[in-house]
């Protein structure tokens, strides 16, 4: 966290707030890091457990339709994309890196909802693993900011 962002973070309350998590299961030992980070991070910011959750879908390709029919729900104040796409030998990583953030900021767009968009785009294993915790609380904050900040705005 930045110097900056300590007052921030210190004035997040999530309490009654409701937030739907997608996680690709990709990388799986990964994201389910990352998923642990988000969940522990809301748990803090004082979202309660049963106000969460959680979907697995296969892929980062997946997550932003998962996103979509939680949006339809009208139930959600945000709601959190967790992945982990690591670079290949292919063209592969880009396809996938650029379409599942597409998909996951048309969500946010079409629906009105903010999405905190934790699927991480790494050149290997250890840059993902060294990210994991870090965009998970991350993620958690940035869903309990936004959905704050569209309170307000609304």
């Amino acid at each position: 966290m930045k110097a900056g962002d300590q007052g921030r973070a210190e004035a997040l309350d999530g309490a009654g707030l409701h937030v739907g998590i997608v996680r690709a299961r990709f990388n799986d030992a990964i994201t389910r890091r990352l998923a642990d980070a988000c969940l522990a991070e809301l748990a803090a910011l004082g979202v309660a457990g049963r106000h969460v959750r959680v979907v697995d879908v296969p892929g980062a390709l997946e997550v932003p339709i998962a996103l979509h029919a939680l949006a339809e729900r009208d139930e959600f104040d945000a709601l959190v994309a967790l992945g982990c796409v690591i670079r290949g030998e292919t063209y592969h990583f880009e396809l996938v890196a650029n379409e599942s953030g597409a998909g996951v900021s048309r969500v946010a767009l079409d629906h009105g909802v903010p999405v905190a968009n934790a699927i991480l785009t790494v050149e290997n294993e250890a840059q993902a693993w060294a990210r994991a915790d870090d965009k998970g609380r991350d993620a958690a904050r940035v869903a309990v900011e936004m959905a704050r900040l569209l309170d307000d705005l609304l």
